[in-house]
């Protein structure tokens, strides 16, 4: 096994019994450094544990993480507690449940945790990291607006649509996306297309597997392209529906 290791991994959806697992599966040990994706809560029972579990993970070991919209919509409704049906909807009420017991130091752990996430990283390979996506065709730096980078699916949408006989040099290949080496990304299912391993289109990996839905979560090694995965998450939580 490679030492040193850098593992991206996808959307965890509070599926804390299948990151465990994915850890395991991967032999992660604390020479690796792990870059997760976001989207941390809404969908299984187990928000609080993990979170819990990624503040000790991050505390004995080189973590990087990224923040997801659902985590944005968790911290709004920790802060405001307004209603947001939609949120509750998908994934919001079984996080809002697991929250009920919490105590008030867990709460206030939590809420440095969320406010403390990143929008992106960029390594110094050149390889962006991020939930979801960017618009602006100068890459991050230049974006409006940083809701973008935890909400957009037009990047995975615009990568889904390119020509495969393209090359980047091309006058028609998507100047967005030659202003980095390889982008890394969530947010959006591969499931969704009928799969459920890490997907490539041009240098855009999706590594978003449904752990939220019917699939299993990933750890993906960025130099070897080797991957890991968990048991179908709903399969570790047979009583709960997660996120339809």
């Amino acid at each position: 096994m490679t030492e040193n290791r850098t593992l991206v991994i996808g959307d965890i959806h509070a599926g804390l019994k299948g990151l465990q697992q994915l850890l395991k599966k991967a032999s992660v040990t604390k020479d690796d450094t792990l870059i997760f994706l976001g989207d941390y809560v809404d969908g299984w029972s187990d928000a609080v544990e993990t979170v819990d579990f990624l503040i000790e993970l991050s505390s004995q070991q080189n973590c990087i993480l990224i923040r997801g919209n659902h985590d944005e919509l968790c911290y709004d409704w920790l802060t405001t507690k307004q209603d947001n049906p939609t949120w509750f909807q998908h994934g919001g009420e079984a996080t809002m449940n697991s929250y009920v017991k919490a105590s008030k130091k867990t709460l206030e752990r939590h809420l440095h945790f969320y406010e403390n996430l990143q929008n992106t990283y960029l390594d110094k390979n050149n390889r962006l990291f991020l939930h979801a996506g960017f618009t602006n065709l100068k890459g991050i730096d230049f974006e409006y607006f940083t809701k973008t980078f935890y909400w957009d699916r037009t990047l995975w949408e615009l990568a889904l649509s390119i020509d495969p006989n393209l090359s980047q040099d091309h006058i028609k290949y998507p100047k967005r996306l030659v202003n980095y080496h390889e982008i890394y990304i969530g947010h959006t299912p591969v499931t969704r297309i009928g799969k459920t391993t890490p997907q490539n289109v041009a240098n855009v990996w999706n590594i978003d597997t449904g752990a939220a839905f019917k699939g299993p979560l990933t750890a993906f090694d960025i130099d070897t392209k080797e991957f890991w995965q968990s048991d179908p998450i709903f399969t570790l939580y047979p009583n709960e529906r997660g996120r339809n």
